[in-house]
């Protein structure tokens, strides 16, 4: 499945994303537009941020397994 097909499948869902340049980032990935993907992440306390990807930096996204 082609990673954009993959991302858009996956919206609203856990997911950690493998970044090309070997780290990761895990998140609810919020929505797929303009070539990226834009991931709520956890801060600290009770702060949340939403980031954003561009598929050009992303290996692989992955849906968070079952308990």
């Amino acid at each position: 499945m082609q990673l954009q097909q993959k991302a858009m499948y996956l919206v609203g869902s856990p997911v950690g994303i493998s970044l090309r340049n070997g780290q990761g980032v895990s998140g609810k990935l919020c929505s797929v537009q303009n070539g990226e993907v834009y991931v709520l992440q956890y801060m600290y306390a009770s702060q949340f941020a939403t980031f954003h990807y561009p598929f050009n930096q992303i290996n692989d996204i992955y849906p968070y397994p079952n308990c």
